[in-house]
């Protein structure tokens, strides 16, 4: 039985191209060397000694970056190729990475983290467009979620690599590391992955694939992008104010929130292959699925009320991560499906922009109930933002089967 259960498993890794799994390679090294990220705010406030002012002003210019560079490496996608787009965003963000460390007045860190992630965030949507052309049809979601898992293993290796680099060599050693990890990946994609001009796959007699003249035309797609944009403002609550919460209301150290924070992770791991696996074998609709997350992300919000037993964490964690591995894999893949021939990298540009904008809106739309109305408000708040959006994904999971009848 345990023997057929890791078999299934396995089988879920099986069948991609080799570019795909360079592509995976290449993804996990990006993000393990993206150590610069969870000590920024840290490295602001402490070695520099910026206000919080100061750094919630460098962080905003941080996310519109983001932002602008997912819209523009989209549409570049589209003009020139993501191939070229995928070289120069993440070449250069290597190269700037060696710069900002020498920065250090708040008029000049505004304008470099601005640039920088301008830069590096045009990567993203060129990369998701690069596993439409490389993934055959069947294999897109897995090959979407295989990308997920190295981001997510990367994550994990980066913040601890991270901190033994700050103790040892101190905060500059980790933009050397960022960016030279940055050139290495992006040296590996070069040497072992060929440009492909044409993504076949695109063509009226896939389900899924509406042709549009405009991205902006495509109402159900901008109903989805809404959904999209609610499970990432809760989902980042999890880096904003739940480790806040964790301190103030249960007094727990950053150990126990870190290992909460590394149970999402190994779960994520161990699970989400196997569910997007067991998804496209059931040819399960993937909108029912996105909107089944926004409602798990509801629950594990408002699970969060109860403010009297710790254990409660490990209960809404859980509901958090099968949220998320409802909500994610499911959504990359929905966003690309509804992309007509030539627009794909328009289409991932805006799907990344939606998260861009979650996270701007987590941390401020969180901390402003919190300031004014307590944690309970904002747990109540963003319970009921998630079953908002649980119900916007089934209207546009009723308004793409009406566009079917009339096909």
């Amino acid at each position: 039985m345990l023997q057929t259960a890791f078999q299934r498993y396995i089988n879920n890794f099986r069948g991609f191209s080799r570019e795909v799994w360079i592509l995976a390679i290449i993804t996990f090294i990006n993000r393990a060397g993206t150590m610069v990220l969870p000590f920024l705010s840290k490295y602001l406030k402490e070695d520099l000694h910026f206000s919080y002012s100061e750094v919630g002003w460098i962080m905003v210019c941080f996310g519109v970056g983001s932002m602008l560079g997912s819209w523009l490496g989209g549409k570049l996608s589209d003009k020139i190729g993501f191939y070229k787009i995928m070289i120069f965003s993440l070449f250069t963000s290597g190269l700037l990475f060696f710069v900002i460390q020498f920065i250090t007045s708040f008029i000049g860190l505004c304008i470099s983290m601005f640039v920088i992630m301008v830069v590096a965030d045009m990567f993203r949507p060129a990369m998701f467009v690069s596993l439409g052309a490389y993934a055959k049809p069947e294999n897109r979601t897995r090959a979407l979620t295989l990308v997920r898992l190295a981001i997510n293993l990367g994550f994990a290796a980066g913040p601890a690599l991270g901190g033994l680099i700050i103790m040892n060599i101190g905060y500059r050693g980790l933009f050397w590391a960022d960016g030279m990890t940055c050139i290495v990946a992006i040296v590996i994609f070069w040497l072992m992955v060929k440009e492909k001009k044409k993504t076949a796959f695109r063509d009226a007699a896939h389900p899924g694939d509406v042709l549009t003249h405009s991205v902006f035309k495509d109402k159900p797609f901008w109903i989805f992008l809404t959904t999209c944009l609610i499970t990432g403002i809760l989902f980042f609550q999890l880096f904003t104010t739940i480790p806040l919460y964790h301190r103030e209301q249960f007094n727990l150290s950053e150990f126990e929130t870190g290992l909460l924070l590394t149970l999402n992770g190994v779960l994520v791991f161990f699970c989400e292959m196997a569910i997007v696996g067991y998804v496209e074998r059931k040819n399960i609709n993937k909108i029912k699925i996105v909107s089944f997350g926004s409602l798990f992300m509801a629950i594990s919000m408002f699970l969060m009320l109860i403010n009297t037993w710790a254990g409660i964490l490990i209960i809404m964690m859980l509901f958090m991560t099968f949220a998320e591995m409802f909500a994610f894999p499911f959504s990359n893949s929905v966003a690309l499906s509804r992309a007509p021939k030539g627009h794909e990298g328009r289409y991932m540009a805006i799907y990344t922009m939606s998260f861009s904008l979650a996270h701007i809106l987590s941390a401020k739309t969180g901390m402003e109930i919190i300031e004014r109305y307590g944690y309970q408000a904002n747990w109540f708040f963003m319970g009921m933002l998630g079953i908002l959006g649980a119900i916007l994904g089934i209207w546009v999971y009723r308004l793409i089967q009406n566009e079917y009848k009339t096909l």
